[in-house]
């Protein structure tokens, strides 16, 4: 099948080209921030453990929404995406953990928390999208 027939244009889900290179840019400003974050936590046990989750899950947001980026299909888009959800998801537990455990004060992480939050939004919001466009176009062919 053709990746027009799945709401995709140029390997990019046709419903998401202008938002494309903005949430590019706002996933990889998201693992910069983590990775600045992660690099300022002090020197315990629970921040080294708590750090290491985050630095993976927060650099993964980035890497796994131009992966999606580059889907070939509108399931592949929609599975991606899943996992762009997923990371941000749990990038927001680490970091509620390390605010809840006293390794940084809450309202220094208030807004990186609001972002995996928006970022997860997002993310649910591009599958449902997706499926539903998705299910037009397999509607119009039969």
């Amino acid at each position: 099948m053709r990746n027009s027939e799945f709401g995709m244009r140029n390997n990019k889900p046709a419903n998401h080209q202008p938002m494309n290179t903005d949430l590019k840019k706002r996933t990889k400003d998201f693992a910069l921030r983590v990775i600045k974050l992660v690099e300022s936590l002090p020197n315990t046990r629970t921040s080294d453990v708590l750090g290491k989750q985050l630095l993976r899950s927060g650099t993964s947001v980035g890497a796994n929404y131009r992966s999606a980026c580059r889907a070939r299909s509108a399931a592949e888009f929609q599975a991606k995406m899943g996992i762009v959800e997923e990371e941000a998801d749990e990038s927001g537990f680490w970091i509620e953990l390390l605010a809840d455990s006293k390794q940084v004060k809450a309202a220094r992480v208030a807004e990186l928390l609001k972002e995996a939050g928006e970022l997860t939004a997002i993310a649910v919001t591009s599958i449902k999208t997706s499926r539903l466009n998705a299910g037009g176009k397999a509607k119009k062919r039969a």
